[in-house]
């Protein structure tokens, strides 16, 4: 397998299956995949974060606001290895309670990762609402 197959597989399983939890309420896989080295940011769709302690303080916020995910999918657009750099680049599809209520959304979401000790770590992402189009402006 070479490097991009090794990082494909784990985007598709690890990087897949810390989403969902953190969609269901629980950030802890979320938290094993990202770097504990700084810079880490997050420019996010509900608040941005810059260096650990603001990046924990969000995944505390967002455990604490996710709950009842019913779907959550990846839809990959781009991605690219270099070394023990990648990124990747996608729409992930979620359905999920927040704050108890319902909700439907499609993030447009761009990730960068960092191989730290043989392990692929996030170390940043920029996430925003894809907003619906107006079919009349088409």
């Amino acid at each position: 397998m070479n490097d991009r197959d090794e990082f494909l597989h784990w985007v598709k399983s690890t990087l897949y299956e810390a989403e969902l939890a953190l969609h269901n309420g629980d950030a802890d896989p979320r938290r094993v995949i990202w770097s504990p080295n700084e810079p880490v940011s997050i420019l996010g769709a509900l608040r941005n974060a810059y260096g650990l302690q603001e990046v924990e303080d969000a995944f505390t916020a967002l455990e604490q606001m996710f709950s009842d995910c019913t779907s959550y999918d990846f839809e990959l657009q781009a991605c690219d290895v270099l070394g023990d750099m990648a990124y990747t680049a996608g729409l992930e599809h979620v359905s999920t309670s927040m704050d108890g209520e319902p909700r439907t959304f499609t993030l447009r979401a761009t990730q960068v990762y960092r191989r730290e000790e043989g392990q692929w770590r996030v170390a940043h992402r920029h996430a925003d609402m894809v907003s619906p189009r107006n079919p009349e402006s088409s």
